[in-house]
């Protein structure tokens, strides 16, 4: 892109999902439009706040704001600008930005879009504190490669099948889309640390009233530097995910799905990745591909239908009566702890309250079980994983959810309901992954490690297994549930 003369003569960068230096079009923007650029990043406590005081993902944001301050000095110095240095800020988003541009004598903030309805309400109201000052707020797209309008039906209607919406992405898809914003060209604009705000530095987890928790325990690189560590592991075995993605036992899937969430890869990198190898012939990156499409497919849809947000996409589902009561709540508790007597839901769950992560085979299969086997409403399941993926990120959380309870669009037909065994037996046929978080269950073989209410009395006394003691009795029957879930859901229907 040719140089052009700088209109603005400070500019702010307000970071937010999008925790990385390069190929970053908020930055980007900033640099080519003012002489002084600033970066900030605000640990907002209007999302802080609700959030267990041990939670993964603020220790990954708070690790990976220290790698994006060392991405922007070594920025700076690759111009000769000594001191670049991220601001941070601990407070209410949509006061500290305001109040930081003013000290800064910003005349404009650039920001990446973020269309979850709580971000809309929280920009509209940067916005106007802003603009009080006589400082715009600019927003540019970032988190996804085509977002809200971009992909639309021959009649100008959102796409509401994935299908045909994934037919319309590849066709638009090209090299300007998927190319990477050059950053570097244009950080000559980055300025030094400004004394009037303080000292610089990124708060401990104790100073932002938080633990540390086990993240890096579970492997989890943090920043840009984990996510190219991520990326270059995976792309050495890319040709083989379309079949590997499927067991959980087996290292088959990406693993970025957190560094995706906070930005700190760009989803432009991952998709020309995807798409490169698609081309010379790699099924791998090909169904990866579609998994990212997936993605941008579920972000439109949060767009154009913000109702999906605590709501059926399908409203007729709305009128679903769910099971409710004690009897209800105790089973929610027993899928939530891993304890249905299901070993591959159990297993599954237990992965997401010990690492923060679960496969996504495993996300199907327990959303499954929780809506059609328990015939608990979706909605409790969602806040659960909200409340606990280290990835969680509404549009797919939500579209992930309403999929499995087929109350979504383009979901999965009511009437298709996982069975649990079946799928253990064969997603898992040894066994392997449920031993690794249900290790009293460890001495069982197959067939009886997927329904140990099956084994014959030798196979339990031989395993050193008491059900009831050791391992919970089902908590129903999944033929009985089936049955109930399709009166339920023909119920809906006919209304």
């Amino acid at each position: 892109m040719p140089n052009r003369p700088a209109s603005l003569d400070r500019a702010l960068v307000w970071f937010r999902r999008d925790l990385r230096a390069d190929d970053h079009a908020a930055l980007h923007a900033a640099c080519r439009a003012a002489r002084r650029v600033h970066a900030v990043f605000v640990f907002d406590t209007d999302i802080l706040d609700p959030l267990p005081r041990a939670d993964r993902r603020v220790e990954f944001i708070r690790d990976s704001l220290m790698d994006l301050d060392g991405q922007l000095q070594a920025f700076g110095l690759s111009h000769g600008v000594e001191g670049v240095r991220l601001i941070v800020r601990h407070g209410r988003a949509t006061m500290e930005v305001a109040r930081l541009a003013a000290a800064l004598g910003a005349q404009a903030v650039y920001a990446a879009h973020d269309d979850e309805p709580a971000a809309l309400a929280r920009d509209a109201q940067v916005r106007g504190r802003l603009a009080e000052a006589g400082c715009m707020l600019h927003t540019v797209k970032d988190h996804v490669v085509f977002e809200r309008a971009e992909v639309m039906t021959a009649t100008g209607t959102p796409y509401s099948v994935f299908t045909p919406y994934k037919n319309a992405w590849l066709k638009k898809a090209d090299e300007f889309y998927l190319r990477a914003w050059p950053v570097a060209r244009h950080a000559a604009s980055l300025a030094p640390w400004p004394p009037a705000v303080g000292e610089p530095g990124v708060p401990t987890l104790a100073e932002l009233g938080f633990q540390t928790t086990d993240l890096h325990q579970h492997r989890l690189p943090t920043g840009s530097t984990g996510a190219q560590e991520l990326l270059a592991d995976f792309l050495d075995r890319i040709d083989r995910y379309a079949e590997a993605r499927e067991f959980p036992a087996v290292k088959g899937p990406s693993y970025l799905g957190t560094h995706l969430r906070f930005g700190t890869v760009s989803i432009r990198r991952l998709a020309r990745e995807a798409w490169q190898r698609m081309q010379a012939g790699s099924k791998g990156a090909e169904t990866w591909l579609s998994e990212l499409i997936w993605r941008d497919f579920y972000h439109q849809i949060l767009h154009h239908h913000p109702r999906v947000v605590g709501h059926a996409f399908k409203p007729e589902y709305d009128a679903i009566r769910w099971e409710h009561g004690k009897h209800a709540d105790a089973w929610f508790e027993a899928w939530c702890q891993g304890r249905t007597g299901y070993p591959l839901v159990d297993a599954a769950m237990l992965q997401l309250l010990h690492t923060g992560y679960m496969h996504n085979r495993l996300r199907m299969v327990t959303a499954s079980f929780l809506v059609k086997d328990l015939g608990i409403d979706w909605r409790r399941g969602e806040a659960w994983f909200a409340l606990h993926l280290n990835d969680f990120d509404l549009a797919a959380n939500n579209g992930g959810w309403q999929w499995a309870a087929s109350t979504g669009c383009d979901a999965q037909p009511y009437f298709r309901i996982f069975n649990p065994v079946s799928q253990s037996e064969r997603f898992d046929p040894e066994g392997r992954f449920i031993k690794r978080y249900l290790p009293q269950l460890a001495g069982l073989q197959r067939p009886a490690i997927h329904a140990p209410w099956r084994a014959k009395p030798m196979e339990l006394a031989a395993a050193g297994l008491q059900l009831g003691r050791d391992y919970p009795e089902p908590v129903v029957d999944h033929d009985d549930a089936r049955r109930r879930t399709l009166e339920r859901f023909a119920v809906a229907r006919q209304k």
